[in-house]
């Protein structure tokens, strides 16, 4: 500890601060050329995210291998209309056939009337290579101007299908890229400025946070080149990252920096001092939510467990940059850097711990009626989670703004078995293929089965099966879990992929991965917790807390997202949300019970207790509400799985920040006693002088 304490100073030295500042100018380069790379690791193909056991992943990779030139994805375009198809319509889709063969190299499908004869599709094939390279977009976008193109009036016409849902997506994640980044700094930038009204200081931390942002994008990138699975999510999910927890440290930091500089004439002096008894602390936080991110690793789900070394990064990236550079930037532009406000060397107001002083008095008063009515009230939030539907949210359920791939399913659907466009795909080897068929012809929910075809090897059939259902739906899953059950039976060895197939199992993995990260994350976050505190029941203490609070951030969230329209909770959410939830809660007591064990022992368990809470209060609970609005930032996005990990997120750190903090972890340790420090007894740290002030309050 002492020897981080003493590295930490360096950015406060009078030549330090300069070789700091020389370090990342030099180091940004070629950090920023390799973060420019960030697009060219991102593997948003959904079939790399599967788990390699799981049937459907293992039935792709038959497909590439039997049948190359038959494993293409499906672009299908619908055209309809109420009370029958005219004639002129049919002559339109015929015409879009012929110029839609030239884009696809002849192997358009259709047109294929519906049963009423209000609709007609035309299927066109899309390479698996395209799928992979992100052209599909490309086919799909050209597809849909020719589509409309000449379309008479009346006739409905839309373009879906996995190729164009794929497309989709990838464009709304695309096009919220630089809009969430624009949108993050402003709302981080509007909260810097009302916190410390200046014109300057917020631009500091904001520099800052973008050197981090720019180091956890190149490491990014190293990461998907030694293999990590890097994803379009997951680099959203770092910038965010490195903004919240970024400007959290930023806080702590200036706020007992503004502290020291109205003691000592000396600004390194100050800054020394500040970052002395305050990185020990971001350090060990940066450290646990970090150990706890790696524990995605043990994920099934590539696309989660690569999420892991990406928070990793991001966290490091974030401590890094706000204990190294923002200290020189702030040592090296003086005091004049807190304009209008400038500290001057005099003893430090009280003026902004009173609200501090007066809760510390109501938790100290009644400790157990504190804690008790505070646990109640979380544990009544806690209920919310019995109205909570867990499961992967596909196709049109993961956006706020029905996408034309999505709407076009709703036509397949009224016209068409709705299986449609996404068929399961039945593999079996040639001895079964009689038997096979049989079985994928009467099972239920199956709406027809095509013919038997032969693979290139002359070993394996593939067999067409159209589901009733749409693809996302959980009849659909049924059916498709039902026909796997009766192949295992008669035919080992066959194998049903497809898009459903490929849903179910993504449910089954996500199920597997939360039963194996959650008690992990708790593991870890209580071995960091005992070394930091060199305790047993404190840690165990704020453990049940973060637990208790993260059951009413998951129950508030579950009816506002019923309340919102999003009845389902993905099961990605639930995962990073429980995480987050723990990792980040836990922040802001390791910030409490650090300095609580100090102030106890220099002035006992109850007096030091009540000390560590007036004067965390402030800077934690400004902490809290910042990082809160950086992930509240992900709600403007069109992506639900990305609006409900923001929303559960943020209510879990303010519920944390007002009332974990401030009253259940308190009052809890005021009630046990001494006994909260067992087995070890608080010793008294090292001052560098005898009135020190901890970590202040910013000043609002």
């Amino acid at each position: 500890m002492e020897t981080l304490r003493r590295l930490a100073g360096l950015p406060a030295g009078r030549i330090g601060k300069w070789a700091v500042i020389a370090a990342w100018l030099v180091m940004l380069v070629p950090l920023g050329a390799l973060a420019g790379g960030i697009g060219r690791v991102q593997d948003n193909d959904e079939t790399n995210w599967m788990p390699a056991s799981a049937q459907s992943t293992r039935a792709v990779e038959l497909a590439r291998w039997e049948f190359p030139a038959g494993s293409d994805s499906t672009l299908v375009l619908v055209y309809a209309r109420e009370g029958g198809l005219s004639a002129a319509d049919r002559e339109t889709v015929l015409d879009d056939r012929d110029r839609l063969r030239a884009l696809a190299g002849g192997n358009v499908t259709g047109p294929a009337p519906s049963a009423d004869g209000e609709a007609l599709t035309l299927t066109v094939p899309v390479p698996g290579r395209a799928m992979e390279t992100g052209e599909a977009g490309e086919i799909v976008a050209r597809a849909r101007e020719i589509m409309r193109a000449g379309l008479p009036a009346g006739l409905a016409a839309a373009a879906t299908g996995p190729a164009a849902f794929r497309a989709d997506a990838t464009a709304a994640n695309g096009r919220i890229d630089g809009t969430l980044t624009l949108v993050t700094v402003g709302v981080v930038a509007l909260l810097l400025f009302v916190t410390y009204r200046s014109p300057v200081l917020p631009l500091v931390p904001l520099a800052c946070v973008a050197a981090g942002v720019v180091a956890a994008q190149a490491g990014a990138v190293l990461a998907g080149r030694a293999g990590a699975e890097v994803s379009g999510s997951g680099s959203i999910l770092m910038i965010v990252l490195v903004f919240g927890l970024g400007t959290d440290y930023a806080l702590l930091l200036i706020s007992r920096y503004r502290e020291e500089l109205a003691e000592h004439a000396d600004r390194h002096r100050a800054m020394a001092l500040a970052l002395r008894r305050t990185v020990p602390s971001v350090a060990a936080s940066a450290a646990t939510m970090a150990l706890a991110a790696l524990a995605l690793l043990a994920a099934d789900m590539n696309s989660t467990k690569g999420l892991g070394p990406l928070a990793a990064v991001a966290v490091m990236a974030a401590l890094l940059a706000m204990t190294t550079l923002l200290p020189a930037l702030l040592t090296a532009l003086g005091r004049g850097v807190f304009w209008p406000a400038i500290p001057r060397r005099r003893a430090p107001g009280a003026r902004s711990t009173r609200i501090w002083q007066r809760i510390g008095a109501l938790v100290s008063r009644r400790p157990r009626r504190a804690w008790a009515l505070a646990g109640l009230a979380l544990a009544a939030l806690t209920c919310g989670t019995v109205f909570l539907r867990a499961g992967v949210l596909d196709g049109g359920d993961n956006f706020t703004r029905k996408p034309e791939s999505a709407a076009g399913q709703e036509i397949i659907r009224a016209h068409f078995p709705g299986g449609t466009t996404a068929p399961a795909l039945v593999y079996a080897p040639v001895r079964a293929a009689a038997s096979v068929a049989a079985l994928a012809r009467t099972a239920p929910g199956i709406a027809s089965t095509g013919s038997a075809e032969t693979s290139a090897s002359g070993r394996w059939v593939r067999i067409t099966a159209v589901l009733a259902d749409t693809p996302a739906s959980e009849p659909a899953r049924r059916s498709v879990a039902g026909l796997r059950a009766r192949l295992a039976r008669a035919a080992p060895g066959a194998l049903v992929g497809g898009q459903t197939a490929a849903l179910l199992d993504r449910d089954a993995a996500m199920d597997r991965d939360l039963a194996v990260i959650a008690p992990l994350v708790i593991g870890v976050v209580t071995l960091v917790l005992g070394v930091l505190l060199r305790a047993v029941v404190a840690p165990l203490l704020l453990l049940g807390c973060a637990l208790l609070s993260s059951g009413a951030a998951a129950g508030l969230s579950t009816l506002l997202f019923h309340a919102l329209g999003f009845p389902r909770t993905d099961q990605t959410a639930l995962t990073l949300g429980f995480l987050f939830l723990v990792a980040l809660g836990v922040d802001y007591t390791i910030f409490l019970m650090a300095r609580a064990r100090e102030e106890v022992a220099r002035h006992g368990h109850r007096e030091g207790t009540v000390t560590a809470l007036v004067a965390t209060g402030g800077v934690i609970t400004g902490a809290g509400v910042v990082l809160a609005a950086t992930f509240l930032v992900l709600t403007i996005t069109p992506v639900v799985l990305n609006i409900q990990l923001g929303l559960l997120v943020a209510l879990g750190v303010l519920v944390d920040a007002f009332v974990v903090r401030t009253i259940l972890v308190p009052a809890l340790a005021l009630d046990i006693g001494p006994a909260t420090w067992w087995p070890a007894r608080p010793v008294p740290a090292p001052r560098p002088r005898s009135q020190p002030s901890g970590i202040g309050s910013p000043p609002w």
